[in-house]
């Protein structure tokens, strides 16, 4: 079993620390590691046996599978931002497979169109596909470009103190275009009325959990725009992303503890100052940075006095939390080549309308699925078949509501009784029969297969309602102040998916942001840490070929 960090045991901490960091998702990693680059000494504290949050795989039966990596845009490019922070908080360790120069093939009934790596490719491939539609693939691209740049300048404030940060957000509507302001489905519909296409161009939805009418353009640019240049896949599986960066975390003097759930954040004389442990240890630090998301901290975490004071239970009001999911884990005997298997997700649909796949689907869970995405982790790792010789595996997803689950909650993982072993039964069945239509040479072949739900989120990550996406992306959500990375706590601060956006990629700069907003004027420290690093010293003599990643 894939197990980062060191288990947390009372006695094994240090009585303080300059930041302690409550969760292991990779923002709360991101966030650590660059402050230990820059000379604190961090604690992270996670609650489940290994660290990495939706970066960690775990195994079973010989097979091993990711959680929640499933490709990273932008990473092939060695001066993206992206890519450059992953090499500052691994100190290079952690490196890159790309997928096929399809990342995603959508489909929707009978047609199937190719997401290709490249913008012209891709529009190309649009075309080809809806040639009467041209102009709006061509201006389609041109919006989420547009958009997609311009959220540097609207998560500019986050980087900021707090009060600058809350000037900066008055003028921030001037800053971006109006179609950031905007679902997508408005932006789209102004574009076209070929609701099949406009079900195409959407068919990455399900990477931000939103229907085209709810979710904030903002948010569908931002991932779209991501994997213009193509997908990538951490090479020896997602895990090593939090095994690559805990070294970095160590040798400023810090440590990544497991198994060390929090109880409380503690507040002394109205300043966070510590947090109170399960077992009744108490851990201090001058700073404290929340990383569970911001309705677990606001809700659980931060004592109820204080929720009070700042009025969270109002602020919290005017978001939601985003969809959960049901997935199927299952291994296979055979390579990927022998297989099959592509490089390339798959997105598959029962129709363009996706509102009313979820509707449907809502009302009555026997309805067909609304979203299927089928990814393939052994073909995207090169060092499978070293570690896992002559297997493979896949995995399949879908969104389901909390709501069905919910009569389970609070029970104990493996002990929820017969009936809800009868429901996950019936859903895995139908998930196995949706891939098998799609490859059906995998059917003779399955040797373990497994589901999780929404109560294996809510028991295994701490998200109060197995939610994935930490808050929804709709409009609303990012017309909120509050979400800033500095609370009006003294000493407490947020960081992850809720400072930024969804997905790896947005967490990530969650931990960025945060770090530069607690440095306050120092924060050029951090955008000289991504300017100067460099790869450590190679041992090849002179002639020899680059590292890999150099």
């Amino acid at each position: 079993m894939r197990r980062t960090g060191r288990r947390y045991r009372s006695g094994r901490a240090a009585e303080h620390y300059d930041v302690i960091v409550i969760g292991s998702g990779i923002g709360g990693l991101c966030l650590a590691a660059l402050m230990s680059r820059l000379g604190r000494r961090v604690c992270v504290l996670e609650q489940h046996y290994t660290a990495g949050g939706f970066t960690h795989s775990y195994e079973r039966e010989g097979f091993e599978w990711d959680v929640g990596v499933h490709y990273i845009g932008e990473v092939h490019k060695p001066h993206s931002t992206l890519r450059r922070l992953f090499d500052v908080i691994s100190d290079g360790a952690l490196q890159w497979a790309p997928m096929d120069p399809v990342y995603d093939r959508i489909i929707i009934g009978n047609r199937r169109v190719d997401f290709v790596a490249g913008r012209e490719a891709l529009t190309e491939s649009l075309i080809a596909q809806f040639p009467d539609e041209a102009e709006a693939i061509r201006e389609y691209i041109r919006l989420v470009d547009e958009s997609a740049r311009s959220a540097q300048k609207f998560f500019a404030g986050q980087a900021m103190p707090r009060l600058l940060g809350r000037a900066y957000r008055a003028a921030r509507p001037m800053l971006v275009p109006r179609t950031s302001f905007q679902t997508v489905r408005q932006v789209l519909e102004g574009l076209t009325q070929n609701q099949e296409l406009i079900g195409v161009l959407t068919g990455q939805w399900g990477d931000y959990g939103m229907t085209p009418s709810e979710a904030s353009f903002l948010m569908h640019a931002s991932v779209a725009k991501h994997y213009f240049g193509g997908g990538s896949y951490p090479v020896g599986g997602s895990w090593k992303i939090a095994e690559t960066i805990l070294p970095v975390i160590r040798a400023g003097g810090g440590e990544v503890f497991t198994y060390a759930r929090v109880d409380e954040i503690v507040i002394d004389k109205g300043r966070a100052t510590g947090v109170r442990m399960d077992n009744g240890d108490i851990l201090r630090a001058d700073q404290i940075v929340s990383a569970a998301g911001a309705r677990l901290t606001f809700e659980r975490l931060l004592p109820e006095a204080q929720r009070e004071r700042f009025g969270y239970a109002g602020k919290l009001a005017k978001v939601n939390v985003s969809g959960a999911h049901l997935c199927i884990y299952a291994g296979f005997k055979g390579t990927a080549e022998e297989l099959g298997l592509p490089r390339t997700n798959l997105w598959i649909y029962p129709s363009p309308d996706h509102e009313a796949n979820v509707a449907r689907f809502r009302d009555n869970p026997a309805a067909p699925f609304p979203l299927l995405y089928i990814s393939f982790p052994s073909a995207k790792d090169p060092e499978w078949q070293q570690t896992h010789p002559g297997t493979s595996t896949v995995e399949v997803l879908t969104m389901a509501p909390w709501e069905w689950f919910e009569k389970w909650d609070g029970t104990t993982w493996g002990q929820r009784g017969k009936d809800y072993e009868a429901l996950k039964a019936g859903f895995q069945v139908r998930l196995l029969e949706a891939l098998y239509k799609e490859l059906p040479q995998l059917r003779d072949a399955l040797v373990y297969a497994e589901l999780s739900t929404p109560l294996s989120t809510a028991w295994f990550g701490a998200y109060p309602q197995g939610e994935i996406y930490g808050l929804d992306h709709d409009v609303d959500r990012f017309r909120q102040e509050w979400l800033h990375p500095i609370t009006p706590v003294p000493g407490l601060a947020l960081t992850g998916q809720d400072v930024v956006t969804a997905g790896v990629g947005g967490a990530m700069m969650g931990g960025l942001m945060t770090a530069c907003a607690l440095l306050g004027r120092q924060a050029g420290q951090v955008t000289d840490l991504l300017k100067n690093w460099q790869p450590p010293a190679a041992t090849e003599s002179a002639g020899d070929e680059p590292a890999p990643g150099v």
